[in-house]
């Protein structure tokens, strides 16, 4: 088995991050299938360091780099100049001792392959990594993302637009593959760069701690999740609070609601209610997917492919989403899911609502899809195969 060396933007762990989920996976499926793997990591919350113990059997060795920060002018350099785009040394890149620590390891031990998880933090290692079969996750594409946000009217994003654009016009194209987790990323990062070698693996779910129960379902509420320091799960919020929810409880009278996750701003505690419940950071999130009635998902920003709603899907909720909420899931409009633009999206609500049988359906194409599409096993399976085809061309 390969012995490969791992350079992340973030650790593994906590898991209510999306992108630390798929590096703890992907690592623990590829440890587990005989893989030697070394994470070099940056972090950048307190307490990183200390859970190292969560996922240290993951890998032979881990370091953790804090991330410094990035000042304006770093960026503007690699925009006019094309010679500054990749570093050439520890002291031009954004992380030095990143930069040193990743050479002491290629001097030190022997790896068949290298593995960045990351964009913007991460691809400008390229140099170091240039004699190893190598490819790059950036899990999603960020122009993607900001134009979702422009188109909301956030102004930041407006402005960081051109700046994202120019960034991944370049960023990936001397590795050996990128890798995203939606058709809709790689269909941006191919309109910027189209020489780029994509592929597309999408994230999966945990099959035995993500399933239906048996378990009665409360007719009357509705569902959704998140990490609510994430700007898109708020903008969410906002559109399930001032505009869906008004409009199914003028049908259903009986309707509540339940924001269910992780650092819900003050603004949204005092949403709580009669019929709207915030509970902010919970053990498990799966009795609350077990007896919901419907999940609502009405994302306007993001982009990359919906944890939640893979774990939706996976306990066999009925899902209601806006088409950016399933970029990267196959799922069928009508059968495996609602899919409707947010106008819409109270109307599928009520009638799922009002159809139990038609609940039922939905309940059972959603599990059947992520059994099927959606595991774990099969992320490694693709990421394998990808391993064994760039180091063969090699």
């Amino acid at each position: 088995m390969k012995t490969i060396l791992l350079i992340s933007r973030c650790p593994p762990y906590p898991l209510h991050l999306g992108d630390r989920l798929i590096l703890w996976h992907l690592a623990r499926e590829l440890s587990r299938r005989g893989y030697t793997i070394d994470l070099l990591a940056l972090y950048d919350q307190e307490n990183d360091g200390e859970q190292t113990v969560e996922y240290a059997d993951c890998f032979r060795r881990i370091e953790l780099v804090r991330e410094p920060r990035r000042d304006a002018l770093a960026y503007l350099r690699r925009i006019l100049f094309r010679s500054a785009r990749f570093a050439s040394s520890a002291e031009r890149s954004f992380c030095p001792p990143l930069w040193r620590t990743i050479d002491a390891y290629l001097k030190r031990y022997d790896y068949d392959l290298a593995h960045c998880f990351g964009a913007v933090s991460i691809y400008e290692f390229y140099p170091l990594l240039a004699h190893l079969p190598n490819l790059i996750t950036p899990y999603e594409s960020h122009t993607h993302y900001l134009r979702s946000a422009a188109r909301q009217g956030r102004l930041s994003a407006r402005a960081q637009l051109p700046i994202a654009r120019h960034f991944e016009g370049f960023m990936y194209s001397p590795f050996d593959r990128t890798v995203v987790i939606s058709d809709a990323d790689r269909a941006t990062l191919l309109a910027l760069q189209p020489a780029l070698d994509i592929e597309v693996i999408p994230n999966g779910i945990e099959l035995a701690r993500f399933q239906p129960r048996d378990l009665a379902r409360d007719p009357h509420t509705l569902l959704f999740v998140g990490n609510f320091d994430y700007e898109p799960n708020q903008d969410a919020v906002r559109a399930l609070v001032k505009q869906i929810l008004p409009q199914v409880r003028s049908r259903v009278p009986a309707a509540k609601l339940q924001l269910v996750g992780v650092n819900p701003p003050d603004w949204m505690r005092t949403l709580a209610n009669d019929y709207i419940e915030v509970t902010g950071a919970v053990p498990d999130v799966t009795p609350y997917l077990a007896r919901a009635a419907v999940f609502v998902c009405p994302l306007r920003i993001g982009a990359g492919l919906k944890n939640k709603v893979l774990e939706a899907l996976a306990m066999g909720i009925p899902v209601a989403a806006t088409p950016l909420s399933v970029d990267g899931i196959k799922v069928v409009n009508g059968e495996s899911a609602f899919i409707a633009p947010i106008e819409k999206i109270a109307d599928e609500t009520v009638r799922l609502l009002m159809e139990e049988t038609l609940r039922e359906i939905l309940a059972q194409k959603g599990r059947e899809l992520i059994e099927t599409q959606y595991t774990w096993g099969r992320t490694a399976d693709r990421y394998e195969r990808l391993y064994d085809e760039i180091c063969s061309l090699r």
